[in-house]
């Protein structure tokens, strides 16, 4: 294992400011930032997304508080990828690993969308590991999870055109149609740089799709979990995040009303409010 990581002080730095590091773990490159200080908070992105897609307001708020660490997962942005196959386990072990590299023992730990599967089986396997669980528009996977309509999938899974065109097919499946009736989401949204290709797109879906999920084992999670879902999400509907927060023993279920996938684009205050009120006060 070899690391480039210096602590850098990045507390008063705006998120795009901050330079972009890189550690080598498991036969790869991962990409990563560090924003504030203070206790670990660890982020993990979604199906084939970038660490700029994290919204800089909500992150630069959350690092006030927190020591915030995003990453490219394998394969996508800045990090490289390897020969073996995808698996929400082998992200689980990447997440791991750039803990180790970083010298941090534990931490909270949140995850969107596909990042909630991996965050998952790293408080599955690795429980001494995770102070407090965050899952965001999240699913246990498998026979269980309620999938997105087709046509849906086939707009999220589209890495073809111009990032303009990328980003335009993203906003009609993160957003309610309603919302974007009222609202322009280049407003809302970062500007997204990093880029993942089709090839790790698909090693992604395949992976996500072929994982048998976490249904039978959530009763075995024991950090404290906040479940949060919009209402109107039609990329992971969220009668998942239901299930997740009826199957996972004291999990608290926060369902934010008109809200989409994109919701901590498109509701930062509500969500920052019900992150810091399960945070507040936890410093292990």
């Amino acid at each position: 294992m070899t690391f480039t990581h210096q602590q850098p002080d990045n507390a008063a730095l705006p998120v795009n400011a901050i330079p972009v590091q890189t550690v080598t773990v498991n036969g790869i490159t991962i990409a990563y930032k560090e924003i504030g200080s203070g206790y670990p908070l660890v982020l993990i992105n979604g199906f084939a997304s970038t660490m700029d897609t994290w919204n800089p307001p909500v992150l630069e708020e959350l690092a006030r508080h927190f020591r915030v660490i995003i990453f490219d997962n394998r394969g996508t942005g800045y990090s490289t990828a390897s020969g073996t196959p995808f698996s929400m386990s082998l992200f689980a072990a990447d997440t791991l690993a750039l803990m180790d590299a970083l010298g941090i023992a534990r931490a909270h730990i949140l995850g969107h969308s596909m990042g909630t599967c991996v965050a998952q089986e790293l408080a599955l396997f690795h429980p001494d590991r995770v102070s407090r669980l965050i899952l965001v528009s999240g699913t246990c996977g498998g026979e269980q999870m309620i999938r997105m309509e087709q046509p849906v999938w086939e707009t999220l899974s589209d890495k073809s055109g111009t990032g303009i065109d990328l980003a335009n097919r993203m906003f009609s499946v993160l957003f309610p149609e309603t919302w974007l009736e009222t609202h322009d989401p280049w407003q809302y949204c970062p500007e997204v740089h990093e880029t993942t290709s089709e090839e790790s797109a698909a090693r992604e879906a395949e992976a996500l799709f072929s994982w048998s999920g976490s249904y039978d084992r959530l009763p075995h999670i024991r950090s404290p979990v906040l479940v949060i879902t919009g209402t109107e999400d039609v990329v992971i509907p969220p009668a998942n995040s239901r299930t997740l927060a009826d199957r996972i023993t004291g999990a608290r279920l926060v369902e934010i009303p008109g809200a989409g996938h994109g919701l901590m684009y498109q509701c930062p205050g509500e969500f920052l409010v019900v992150v810091r009120e399960f945070l507040k006060n936890v410093s292990a």
